[in-house]
């Protein structure tokens, strides 16, 4: 994430998670903290994008019909 400073310091926090999965992953050595740091950077990617998406549909519509109604710059000069 461009936001995203890997070498921040770690704060502890206080989570609730289901007892079966938290045992499942003690049992294979799942890094809890590493595990949690890269779902959330996942989710706030998510986040992002679809925020992104929201804000710019109109601009995006737009420039689909153009192309639809155009072609693009790339139909003109390419051989196949």
């Amino acid at each position: 994430m461009d936001d995203f400073d890997p070498a921040a310091p770690k704060k502890a926090a206080n989570l609730s998670v289901n007892a079966e999965l938290l045992a499942r992953a003690r049992e294979h050595d799942i890094n809890l903290s590493l595990t949690l740091e890269r779902a959330l950077v996942e989710a706030l990617r998510k986040k992002k994008r679809d925020r992104w998406l929201a804000e710019n549909k109109e601009a995006i519509g737009a420039y689909n019909d153009h192309v639809d109604k155009h072609g693009t710059f790339g139909d003109l000069v390419r051989g196949f």
